[in-house]
């Protein structure tokens, strides 16, 4: 096995009050069959989408992706910031071009614009992407500056059509810096040279034990109504229900640190771009139901693991239900499946780092000595920055 490689990977467990974090097709909270007994589950892409949104407070937002298929829309803005003395509706004509003439990217007008025998009734109306779109903030600063040119030229789809200009965009479209994009990648089914691959791995989140799941029935009533003195007109104005259960999750990410920074190319942007996903992964949750179900609680342990191996994903420890006291019961066993899985396989970790909350998780200790989740941060930042130099 070689031991040349720096993944960052990241354990979590994580106790849910009664909510329903992550709802299918029927409203019901998404489970999973997991050790022969059903399991709460909660997708990756419902945790990802919290730890992207947390990276705007960790990281400047010029750093960042914009997933959207209103890439015109985004364009236009852009090239007026540059010249707000241009023309909104040349502004528009110009960025459609730059990204459908030049960037080979499919438009189409969107589904809420209804087609009438006038073409000037759309005309205001920007094209749209055929597909969610995710680019970063410094690309369509770049694009902007060369719809600048294509409209200073006098003629802005010939100008977009050159072959050396076609180059330009397309070389702009495929060296992608923002972090979020290195980070959880981009696929494009049409062109796959603008695919970037994930550094990130996001596992779905299980509960370590079997769950139940409930209902909650519930009514509104008429504020009016309920003076009402009319006989009959009493009672609830609304009934339904809501499914939810309560579960202690394992969360499991890892990030692949020299993937990472072939695709970002800057050691530094390296280094702040896992120390903020693992800051944002450990402290965001999914927000759906939340307002009915207030779930914002932290995790009771975070294990962060420096590997110059491979990554190891440690569900393994759960695939027998934890039973009695549920935090420390799967403490003990997380704890001891890394200890396991590292004595026979040569995993063990550069350095650990565990984060964690009360007497339950002190089993946690056999892998690290406690610490505050900043001093880890500050930590985990510099022993990549060691390893990043010395390749």
């Amino acid at each position: 096995m070689t031991a040349n490689r720096t993944i960052v990977e990241i354990h979590i467990l994580q106790t849910m009050p009664p909510s329903n974090l992550n709802r299918d097709d029927t409203g019901s909270p998404k489970k999973a069959v997991y050790g022969g007994v059903t399991r709460a589950r909660v997708s990756s892409q419902a945790w990802k989408r919290p730890t992207r949104l947390k990276f705007r407070e960790l990281v400047d937002p010029n750093q960042l992706g914009i997933r959207t298929k209103r890439v015109v829309e985004v364009l236009t803005d852009r090239i007026l910031r540059l010249d707000p003395a241009i023309d909104p509706e040349t502004a528009q004509k110009a960025a459609q071009s730059v990204l459908q003439d030049a960037g080979g990217i499919k438009l189409a007008k969107p589904r809420s614009v209804k087609k009438t025998d006038d073409a000037d009734d759309n005309v205001n109306e920007p094209d749209q992407s055929t597909y969610l779109l995710f680019l970063g903030s410094h690309q369509y600063d770049d694009l902007a500056a060369i719809g600048k040119e294509a409209i200073a030229s006098g003629g802005i789809k010939d100008f977009l059509k050159n072959k050396d200009v076609k180059k330009r965009v397309k070389g702009i479209l495929q060296n992608d810096r923002a972090i979020d994009v290195a980070l959880f990648g981009r696929m494009v089914a049409d062109d796959t040279d603008l695919n970037v691959d994930a550094a990130a791995q996001v596992a779905h989140a299980i509960s370590v034990q079997r769950v139940d799941f409930d209902s909650d029935y519930f009514t509104a009533v008429d504020d009016v109504k309920q003076d009402s003195d009319e006989e009959g007109d009493a009672g609830a104005a609304m009934i339904g229900d809501v499914e939810f259960n309560s579960a202690t999750f394992y969360r499991y990410a890892n990030v692949d640190v020299d993937r990472l920074l072939d695709t970002l190319g800057d050691a530094n942007a390296t280094v702040q771009a896992v120390t903020a996903f693992i800051d944002a992964f450990s402290t965001t949750v999914p927000n759906g139901k939340i307002n009915t179900f207030a779930h914002n609680t932290l995790p009771d342990l975070v294990v962060v693991n420096l590997r110059d191996t491979q990554a190891v994903n440690l569900a393994g420890a759960f695939e027998r239900p934890i039973a009695g006291d549920v935090v420390a019961n799967a403490t003990k066993a997380l704890v001891e499946r890394e200890q396991e899985i590292d004595a026979s396989y040569g995993t063990t970790p550069v350095h650990t780092w565990v984060i964690r909350v009360g007497k339950d998780t002190e089993a946690a200790d056999q892998l690290a000595a406690r610490q505050p989740l900043r001093d880890v941060l500050t930590e985990l930042g510099d022993a990549i920055a060691s390893r990043l130099v010395q390749e």
